[in-house]
């Protein structure tokens, strides 16, 4: 498919925009090799002792293993810590900061992803949402307080059974720690970061959203619409357009554009058309 035409229209948009809003869910890291879960043959590619024991991703994601059993919990999570501190980001990453960059453009990132990609690849870790919270942050199961740490500890799990070899606990009480993510089916997630973020990032719409806003959509499916239905309410500011990046659902309706390709395809495609103008 020839998406020239496409890519000449969203470099238009960004090179007259006056703020950058990343929207970003599971796809963006598709290209820096991280699995996206999608569907639950996709889960059982990236962790074959699952399907094995029947287990979806959602079962997998479940707080209730951090509670019957911490360390089958921390096997899948302690996996994905390890996963998520190894990678590297892709170039579109810093491809997005340099459009900030050069056209001088405030920035936001808001986030599905609880992987820290984002900041390990230079956005200001105080412009980031993260809706669903950060592997790379902890609390108490019960919880016994509204305390959240950074995530120091080191994993090695054997993957034969998904077990953690050691289990983080909670500092205060000595209950079993968890990741600061919001799991299916949790009523224990600490919100409070998230919370605090998401007002930076009111403020930051209230101070942008007279202006032209240009929203980068990237990896954002339907199957958890997060990040989707964030696109769409900033992309209903009079001067904001939606740019949708997604190789299998980039429908959107004009005047925002569709790129049905993949993160990085689409926005070097993107970089190409503004070097030429």
């Amino acid at each position: 498919m020839d998406l020239s035409r496409s890519f000449e229209q969203a470099a238009e948009i960004v090179a007259q925009a006056q703020a950058l809003v990343v929207t970003a869910g599971a796809g963006m890291g598709v290209d820096s090799g991280l699995p996206d879960f999608r569907g639950d043959q996709g889960f059982w590619t990236a962790y074959p002792l699952y399907r094995r024991l029947g287990i979806s991703f959602v079962d997998a994601a479940n707080p209730e293993h951090f509670e019957r059993d911490p360390s089958f919990g921390w096997g899948f999570y302690g996996h994905r810590t390890n996963l998520y501190r190894e990678t590297v980001p892709h170039p579109g990453f810093q491809q997005l900061l340099q459009w900030a960059q050069r056209y001088r453009l405030d920035c936001f990132v808001a986030t599905s992803n609880v992987d820290g990609q984002f900041q390990k690849a230079g956005f200001a870790a105080d412009a980031v949402l993260e809706f669903h919270g950060s592997i790379h942050h902890l609390q108490c199961t019960r919880p016994c307080s509204s305390a959240i740490w950074e995530n120091r500890e080191q994993f090695r799990i054997d993957t034969d059974t998904m077990r953690a070899d050691r289990v983080p606990l909670c500092p205060r009480c000595g209950a079993a720690a968890r990741p600061n993510i919001l799991m299916f089916g949790d009523y224990g997630w600490i919100a409070d970061r998230t919370e605090r973020q998401q007002e930076r990032f009111r403020q930051f719409l209230s101070r942008v959203g007279q202006g032209r806003i240009v929203v980068v959509e990237l990896g954002a499916g339907t199957a958890i619409p997060t990040v989707r239905a964030a696109s769409e309410r900033i992309g209903a500011l009079a001067k904001a357009r939606v740019i949708r990046i997604n190789p299998r659902e980039p429908q959107i309706p004009a005047p925002h554009l569709s790129l049905p390709c993949g993160a990085l395809e689409g926005v070097q495609g993107i970089e190409e058309m503004l070097r030429r103008r």
